[in-house]
């Protein structure tokens, strides 16, 4: 599969369901539109609808379906618009599944959070996880 290859590092330590959901949308993007970043950000929009990003890898969400407002305004409207997206963060869970997280996290102050918050200070989190991983050479 070509796009083994370019299998980003967080999907290189998620589970297989994970990577063959991002590698078979990607190869099919790629038929479509050709090699580079459309193809890239149709994989994760895929990824996204059952996936959500817990530091430095990728496991499945309890329910399908758009993680934030980005990817429910692109498959309401069909819109290729490039908006904010909650970078994997799955910003439509429910508070308590975020609390969750960021327990899992380590999130400081997170019991004084509101939902945004929680969403913006686990997109930091995991942000730092992958950076972390990267650096160890994980």
């Amino acid at each position: 599969m070509p796009a083994r290859e370019e299998l980003p590092s967080t999907l290189e330590r998620s589970s297989k369901k994970a990577q063959d959901t991002w590698l078979k949308t990607h190869d099919s993007a790629v038929e479509t539109y050709g090699e580079g970043e459309r193809a890239h950000r149709t994989a994760f929009a895929s990824l996204k609808h059952s996936f959500e990003k817990v530091g430095d890898h990728w496991e499945e969400k309890e329910s399908k379906g758009p993680s934030d407002d980005q990817a429910a305004r692109t498959v309401k409207e069909g819109s290729r618009q490039s908006r904010e997206t909650a970078g994997g963060v799955d910003a439509n869970a429910s508070k308590q599944h975020l609390m969750d997280v960021a327990k899992r996290l380590e999130i400081s102050g997170r019991s004084k959070m509101t939902k945004d918050e929680l969403v913006e200070a686990i997109g930091k989190a995991n942000d730092r996880e992958t950076r972390k991983a990267r650096e160890s050479g994980d």
